[in-house]
């Protein structure tokens, strides 16, 4: 777990593997139930915390606006992480799905109540964030960013998917 300022507003962040409930979280989140509201993504398309900082900052970038794109904060996080900007698409590929196991949970300005209830939501063992990249789907990420291997001989795959983030509005 780990708590990041971004622009004084901050972030929870919670690792999780061997999640065994994730159908019912995606099941509360769809239907709007989840307490306290958490984004939860699929840490296999995530090789380092720079990229979900960066969709996290144009996530409170859009919300200072009152452009969010999603119904929500948390799932704002989500779809900016996407670097797509196909909402549903976006979603399904980088949230949970029913057979996710390996988690990434997200929490704008988490109170320690909300944190000790989102510790009770997952079921799964928390690990530390430092095992994200060695966790990593490369092909995978690689094939949803559409990120040439010629690329990465000059640049990270984090690198790579911030770029596409951050570009995204402009493209």
């Amino acid at each position: 777990m780990k708590f990041i300022n971004i622009n004084g507003t901050t972030l929870y962040l919670a690792l999780y593997i061997d999640v065994a409930n994730s159908k019912e979280l995606l099941e509360s989140m769809q239907a709007g139930t989840l307490e306290p509201e958490v984004a939860f993504l699929n840490a296999s398309l995530i090789p380092d915390i720079f990229p979900v900082l960066a969709a996290a900052h144009k996530t409170l970038v859009a919300k200072s606006r009152d452009s969010l794109t999603t119904r929500t904060l948390h799932s704002e996080l989500v779809y900016n992480y996407s670097g797509s900007k196909h909402i549903t698409e976006s979603l399904k590929r980088y949230g949970i799905s029913e057979s996710t196991t390996y988690i990434l949970a997200a929490r704008f300005d988490a109170t320690p109540d909300e944190v000790k209830a989102l510790e009770k939501l997952v079921i799964g063992k928390e690990i530390d964030l430092e095992e994200l990249e060695g966790r990593a789907n490369q092909s995978l990420i690689q094939k949803n960013y559409k990120i040439p291997s010629a690329e990465l001989g000059i640049s990270s795959l984090a690198d790579a998917i911030t770029c596409r983030i951050a570009a995204r509005d402009a493209l």
